[in-house]
């Protein structure tokens, strides 16, 4: 405990004295976004979209950093997915582009775990990505006024220490503010609610051989300023 001059406590806390969660545990909307990498486009050997494609993703499914991925008994194709996480601040609706950056709170980091084999067989994506467990978000909200659009930051994703996607933010086809206004334009964007801004190339499914998550694995994501997030992967108990 420290006493500053003005008489404010503070206490520092070591990383291993706490526990992190979530920053965001119920949001209103956990929205995804589609191909918005080009990286990720390019591998899947996809069109460049002409408008944000937006997915959604149920709330249930978030857990925080150092928690499970549980491999659900319905899938044998668990694939991992980084993301840059964007935290609403502010009641958003029909914002332009311009002010958009307004509305935001922060970022933080997203796994968006997708069971493909679902995925594929259903020919949309609401079941593949709502698995309880199958939405890993942490370890902090780093503030806007810290990261401002959040462009240039480095993603790295690994798999048991080996990296399997490294990319950029600003190789996003969309940015931040492009997909808060987009948007915006569809529905109210409430305090506390997330956007999935996309993940880059290296998916597992892409990859020759495909690679999956399996009991007994580790992965981790870092996102330049922002700091990462871990979790372990389990089989379902």
């Amino acid at each position: 405990m420290e006493r500053s001059s003005s008489g404010i406590q503070s206490y520092l806390f070591h990383d291993s004295d706490v526990t992190f969660r979530s920053p965001v545990t119920h949001p209103q909307k956990l929205i995804g976004i589609g191909l918005n990498y080009k990286d990720h486009v390019e591998e899947i050997k996809g069109q460049m979209p002409k408008q944000p494609l937006l997915f959604g993703m149920y709330g249930s499914a978030i857990i925080g950093p150092e928690e499970s991925i549980v491999i659900p008994p319905m899938s044998k194709q668990v694939d991992y997915e980084a993301e840059l996480g964007v935290i609403i601040g502010r009641r958003a609706r029909q914002v332009s582009r311009q002010a958009a950056l307004d509305y935001v709170a922060g970022y933080t980091i997203i796994n968006d775990v997708s069971a493909r084999d679902l995925q594929f067989s259903d020919g949309q994506w609401l079941r593949a990505k709502s698995f309880d467990t199958f939405a890993p978000m942490g370890p902090y909200l780093v503030t806007r006024n810290t990261l401002g659009d959040a462009d240039g930051l480095g993603i790295e994703l690994r798999l048991n220490g080996k990296t399997m996607q490294k990319s950029n933010t600003r190789n996003l086809i969309f940015k931040v503010a492009d997909l808060v206004s987009y948007i915006s334009e569809v529905m109210t964007l409430e305090v506390g609610d997330v956007i999935a801004t996309g993940t880059p190339g290296g998916v597992g499914f892409v990859r020759n051989p495909q690679v999956f998550m399996k009991p007994g694995d580790v992965v981790e994501i870092e996102i330049e300023g922002v700091g990462l997030l871990r979790n372990s992967v389990v089989d379902f108990d």
